[in-house]
């Protein structure tokens, strides 16, 4: 008996994992059942909850009938081989070979990554990597008793090759609600555990006023293990346009290529396209290679078709290094704007950095210290004076700081910095050149934290802080390119400059004053509150109306920030007079919960003619979503301007999923236009079907028969 146990074991072992050839002897399997008995000289049979373990693989059955004279397995009562990949194979009686490589599997379930259902009247086993359905079908969705399944597909046979892991269908009929929908004589599918395969991707349907009703049928190409193309013809009534993806991964780096043509009735004989690259890769020491390029036919395409809201296009190439205390970055730049109220020609078009800064620690003074040197020019295509001017310059900076902790907590720092810039400016007879400017700045801070702790776990957190900051006055002729763009925030109101670029830098004595205060609350919540405001000496007119900068008292500036265990975050950051007059404020909130997600933000500026701004603004911008029920979920998305009472951009979208199919629908509608850009409405329909391909995981949407 305990050779035919081990018989069994063996032939059970081969039979749920063995390669045919397999020159390595199996590991151990293990049999539990009710009972065990011999039949004869060479029959053993396992009845009674027969369960059989072997190198991940499970077999479950009534009854395992061994013949060591054939070397044939005999499986009846409800058959069940689950695989280590999670393909589980049901049965009611099979006749198989000993390694299961060949055999027979009568009213037999075959079920792929725990998504893909074939129900078959037969199953051959041949080879041990085919598996041949005859009169079968094939389904994603949960089947109940009484019920027709949403989907399905009927053939006169399937055959799932477990190597290539596709599905070849013959005779293939696809069915909706049980209604005939499409005849395929051939139809060739991945199957769910096949992450990359060619052939056609899930189709899109488009309405746009604009572009008419169309179609986008892409179709997926498979260049290797490291490349694909996905070319996506859309054919509409307005339109031929092909879309094509190109990547391709290497060793020591990536590429990306976007891009489309198109013919069409919104610009008649014209050839109207775009192109988008991008790619990184690794380089020696440390350094990286960065590359992206934007190109596009004309200003309206991209909005036209949806592909970008971007009215800028920036192309670029970089090579860096970041480290601890170091950072090196050489970097070329090209604009090119798609707004019709600017000239690329006009517009420093073509840019070129180069940066290395390095910290340390000086020993002398101590405290922390910091070089940087930059070579940073722009150029004009134009050579008009004055507006075709372009401008080189070389700059070098010196930063220190050092802290210094009193007996009481008080953290006394002081700063230094200077800043040496030499410019270079052609097509400009106005400004001189070269030009040499020298600018010091010395700084005292002050800082006192304070921690209080309550017994009921509440514990507050105030900051006061004191900077007196001083700044040559700038005597040059420089003029300012990169820095008309001016943020007045928690962020830089302890700075020692407020400009963003180099062109421009804060100048005389000046107080920066302010505060901050954060309670955390034992049951997860927190509030936090920081304001300040600057006095100066004097008002040196560097900062325009609308910043909250100008003056010599600088607008209040006062920023909440209000959060929850629950997810709920309420920002709100606000700049304004002693007259309680508002130059900025701006409000965002998000939440999220397991049924809700919203980010909602409003934003109202005065008018800065600087940042080409003429008039004040105020706009609110939300994006929710929010599951109807554990299947239905409703999107929104709006941008709403109340000083024009016009939305400029509204949308609205339904996504349906269960376990076997995902439905959105949307409907977007853009209100702006322009020179270039026409008002426009586009309805999308997306239908796909899972179990066909990597899928992701529809577990979260699986249906109960009980409702």
């Amino acid at each position: 008996m305990r050779g035919m146990l081990r018989a069994l074991t063996l032939a059970a072992g081969l039979a749920l994992a063995a390669p045919v050839g397999a020159q390595d002897a199996p590991p151990a399997a293990t049999l539990i059942a009710d009972q065990i008995r011999v039949d004869g000289l060479n029959r053993l049979v396992a009845d009674g909850h027969v369960e059989i373990f072997y190198d991940g693989y499970r077999v479950q059955a009534g009854s395992i009938t061994y013949d060591q004279d054939t070397d044939q397995l005999l499986i009846e009562g409800e058959i069940r081989l689950t695989s280590p990949s999670g393909t589980v194979l049901t049965a009611e009686a099979a006749e198989l070979s000993a390694d299961l490589t060949n055999g027979i599997l009568r009213s037999a379930r075959l079920v792929l990554d725990q998504q893909l259902q074939l129900a078959a009247a037969q199953i051959d086993r041949i080879d041990g990597r085919y598996s041949v359905l005859s009169k079968t079908v094939a389904s994603s969705c949960r089947v109940c008793a009484g019920q027709v399944p949403l989907w399905r597909i009927r053939a006169e046979r399937i055959i799932h090759d477990e190597d290539a892991q596709q599905l070849f269908f013959d005779h293939a009929r696809f069915e909706v609600a049980g209604v005939p929908i499409v005849y395929l004589p051939r139809l060739r599918l991945p199957d769910p555990t096949l992450e990359r395969s060619s052939g056609f991707l899930i189709p899109d349907l488009r309405v746009s006023n604009t572009l008419g009703t169309g179609l986008k049928v892409p179709y997926f190409f498979t260049l290797g293990d490291h490349a694909d193309l996905t070319l996506s013809p859309y054919y509409s009534t307005s339109t031929n346009t092909l879309e094509a993806r190109y990547r391709q991964a290497f060793r020591f780096g990536e590429i990306e290529l976007n891009g489309a043509i198109s013919r069409d009735d919104l610009r008649p004989g014209e050839t109207r396209y775009y192109l988008f690259t991008e790619g990184e890769f690794d380089l020696p020491r440390d350094f990286t290679l960065r590359f992206k390029t934007r190109s596009v036919s004309d200003p309206a395409y991209l909005l036209d078709y949806g592909y970008s809201d971007a009215d800028r296009l920036t192309s670029s190439v970089s090579v860096g290094r970041t480290r601890k205390d170091e950072y090196i970055n050489a970097e070329i730049l090209h604009f090119n704007s798609l707004r019709a109220s600017e000239n690329n020609a006009t517009l420093p078009t073509l840019l070129s950095n180069v940066e290395y800064k390095h910290r340390f620690a000086p020993a002398t003074i101590g405290g922390v210290a910091q070089t940087k040197v930059q070579v940073f020019s722009f150029e004009r295509r134009s050579n008009t004076d004055v507006v075709g001017r372009d401008v080189a310059r070389l700059s070098a900076e010196g930063k220190w700081r050092r802290n210094w902790q009193t007996g009481n907590g008080v953290l006394i720092s002081a700063l230094g910095q200077v800043n040496f810039d030499y410019y270079v400016t052609s097509d400009d007879t106005t400004t001189p050149s070269p030009e040499t400017r020298i600018a010091p700045f010395g700084a005292v801070e002050l800082r006192w934290p304070l921690v209080k702790g309550g017994a009921n776990g509440v514990s507050h957190v105030l900051e006061p802080v004191a900077q007196l900051v001083w700044s040559d006055t700038d005597t040059s002729a420089i003029n300012n390119e990169d820095s008309l763009s001016v943020e007045f925030d928690e962020g830089n109101l302890f700075s020692l400059s407020r400009f963003a670029g180099q062109d421009a830098y804060e100048q005389g004595l000046r107080a920066n004053i302010g505060a901050t205060w954060t309670r955390y609350d034992p049951d997860g919540w927190s509030l936090a509150v920081a304001g300040g405001r600057v006095y100066r000496a004097d008002n040196q007119n560097q900062f325009p109306n609308g910043t909250g900068l100008n003056g010599r008292l600088s607008d209040w500036l006062l920023a909440v920030q209000f959060a929850t265990a629950q997810n709920l975050s309420l920002i709100n950051r606000a700049v304004f007079d002693d007259g309680l007059d508002f130059t900025r404020n701006e409000l965002r909130l998000d939440w999220s919960t397991d049924a809700l997600d919203i980010s909602s933000s409003f934003i109202w500026q005065e008018a800065n003619l600087t940042e080409n701004r003429p008039a004040d603004s105020s706009e609110w911008v939300m994006d929710l979503a929010y599951d109807v029920t554990p299947n239905w979920t409703a999107k929104a998305d709006w941008r709403y301007d109340f000083l024009t009472d016009d939305a400029s951009e509204a949308g609205i979208g339904l996504e349906y999923r269960n376990e076997c199919v995902s439905l959105d629908l949307s409907l977007s509608r853009r209100f702006t236009s322009s020179t270039n850009v026409d008002p426009s409405t586009d309805f999308g329909l997306t239908i796909s079907l899972a179990g066909f391909g990597a899928t992701g995981d529809t577990t979260r949407y699986r249906r109960s028969c009980l409702r």
